[in-house]
């Protein structure tokens, strides 16, 4: 029943915080290390967690996470991304934003700005920023997405084509080892590779846990991205590809810090 009790725990943690460790959860219960590594790999034959090195994620896949676990996955750290790319945005400026929980939480970070145009395919991020009125929204036309507000679509896209924006910002569901970033949308990733095309800067935004995840569909490579907003240092074969494609990429962490 203990063992029940602690799996039980372990995996809200793991959907509130997106990763569990084997070290940090055996001081937690003052356990063992074999005896998490245990619980990790019953919960991973359950198929309510995935294993990792070190501990274990939320499974991903082919199907994307419920949108009310990933708006309470690492909000500090969203927090964080937030306030760095809000802060890269000028007063005046046109941006693009897409579905995210990340995105959304730059939105917040955006109430103060002054005289922005945003145009947005995200329900959620228009509700916030109707707060600021000192910023023009414009919402997308296209297919709403009941789970999480979204509009997608090709009449989405050819909205999004008659723009040209100063910036993107743009969420992703998983960054790979190669630096793709990547989705499980084909409607999504049609709408934000039409918004990349027709930016003259674009911003991700994306915390660690992406690194760890996997989706099916290509949205970009990296190397078409201007700064990439997260909350870790990179892996050291990614960062030095960053380097080389002349990505900037803003550790808000760090520079929180």
């Amino acid at each position: 029943m203990v063992s029940n009790f602690r799996q039980a725990e372990i995996v809200e943690i793991a959907r509130k915080e997106g990763k569990v460790t084997v070290d940090g959860l055996a001081e937690r219960y003052d356990v063992t290390v074999q005896t998490i590594r245990k619980d990790l790999s019953e919960l991973a034959e359950m198929g309510r967690l995935e294993r990792v090195h070190g501990g274990a994620v939320v499974p991903s896949g082919v199907v994307n996470l419920v949108y009310d676990e990933r708006r309470r996955m690492n909000e500090a750290g969203k927090k964080a991304i937030a306030v760095a790319c809000a802060a890269a945005i000028p007063d005046g400026a046109s941006v693009f934003m897409n579905i995210g929980t990340s995105t959304e939480a730059v939105a917040r970070e955006l109430l103060d700005h002054q005289n922005l145009l945003i145009v947005t395919n995200n329900l959620n991020i228009a509700n916030t920023l109707a707060a600021n009125h000192n910023c023009e929204i414009i919402l997308t036309g296209g297919v709403l997405r009941r789970s999480d507000g979204g509009l997608v679509g090709g009449l989405t896209a050819e909205m999004v084509r008659q723009f040209k924006f100063d910036f993107s910002v743009l969420g992703c569901s998983a960054i790979d080892e190669d630096g793709d970033l990547l989705d499980f949308d084909g409607q999504e990733v049609l709408v934000s590779k039409t918004a990349i095309q027709r930016s003259r800067s674009v911003m991700v935004v994306a915390d660690h846990l992406k690194l760890e995840r996997k989706a099916p569909l290509a949205i970009c490579s990296l190397s078409d991205v201007g700064t990439w907003f997260t909350d870790c240092p990179l892996p050291e074969k990614l960062d030095r590809e960053c380097r080389r494609w002349g990505t900037k990429v803003v550790n808000a962490r760090h520079e929180t810090a």
